[in-house]
């Protein structure tokens, strides 16, 4: 296999893993014993939801957030992070189909199903209302789960998730279109694989996942049209080096009434609706950077005050 059509493959997955235990000076003083200790779960297990077993495990108390992963990965990639999430919230994290604990099976593999596997999920834990936070592959999931069921989203965040196939830089749809299992034996060297066999029920689906993730990515789409029926508080993260082009990703926030006029000098035109980039990140490490919980906290909490520049001056 040609080197880049490998890149491409890691690419295209949507994920680069961050484990654990990977070395990072920026997590490292995160992951103390304290930290470990917020990443046992109160309570976690499966719940068989329209022929998907999916994984769940709750951390931390306060209002519900659920996350959601990016592909070939598991929530176990948000470790450096989860934490401080848990300081402040309940955090349900869902290992999606065929990633993590959750068995790829049967089923077709469709953003839609699983937006409506996620609203039964948080059902069958007994909450009737959630914020949600997804990236990048879970970010579409959560797209779908707060159309198809308005009703169970309190606040969305999407983090690194376009609304349409041409938001990708060009060059990554050929390559897109060409991951399967043929990649399965170059991956085996791979963070990719290495967290996938760790925890996967079964192992040995790994190639079977690669097929169904490629055929997914080699479908067209464009929910442009679906966008307007947000009409909760709806945030966008990226890195300013995302695999988006900057202006998919401005015309996103202006497809949710962002970005169209000045906020005024009282503040009374601004949007309910929020956009970051973080400097710095790409598609492939935004998903742990400390600046994410330091962005969207404040939204989901639905802090929107800021002081005023005359308070400023009074202090």
């Amino acid at each position: 296999m040609p080197k880049t059509v490998f890149f491409a493959i890691l690419a295209s997955a949507m994920t680069l893993i961050a484990s654990p235990s990977a070395k990072s000076e920026e997590t490292k003083p995160a992951m103390t014993s304290e930290t470990k200790a917020l990443l046992k779960p109160e309570k976690s297990g499966l719940l068989p939801i329209d022929g998907v077993n999916y994984y769940y495990a709750v951390y931390g108390k306060g209002e519900p957030l659920l996350l959601l992963h990016g592909g070939l990965g598991s929530s176990d990639m948000f470790a450096p992070i989860l934490p401080k999430f848990a300081e402040h919230r309940t955090v349900i994290a869902v290992d999606l189909q065929g990633h993590g604990r959750t068995a790829l099976g049967e089923r077709p593999f469709s953003l839609g199903a699983m937006g409506d596997d996620m609203a039964a999920i948080v059902k069958a834990l007994g909450y009737d209302k959630v914020d949600v936070m997804g990236y990048s592959l879970g970010g579409g999931v959560a797209f779908r789960m707060a159309v198809q069921h308005p009703e169970a989203v309190r606040r969305l965040v999407m983090v690194s998730t376009g609304y349409a196939a041409n938001g990708f830089y060009d060059e990554m749809r050929p390559q897109q279109a060409q991951v399967s299992a043929a990649a399965a034996e170059f991956m085996k060297d791979t963070p990719m694989y290495k967290s996938y066999v760790a925890v996967a029920p079964k192992p040995e689906d790994f190639p079977k996942l690669l097929d169904a993730l490629g055929a997914f990515m080699r479908k067209d789409y464009d929910f442009s049209a679906e966008v307007p029926k947000l009409k909760m508080p709806v945030m966008l993260v990226y890195g300013d080096s995302d695999m988006y082009k900057p202006e998919h990703e401005i015309k996103f926030f202006q497809m949710l009434g962002g970005g169209l006029k000045d906020a005024g000098w009282m503040r009374e035109h601004l949007s309910q609706n929020r956009l970051a980039i973080i400097p710095n990140r790409t598609h492939y490490d935004v998903f742990f950077a400390p600046e994410l919980v330091a962005s969207t906290l404040p939204f989901l909490d639905g802090v929107t005050k800021v002081k005023t520049w005359d308070e400023i001056v009074s202090e």
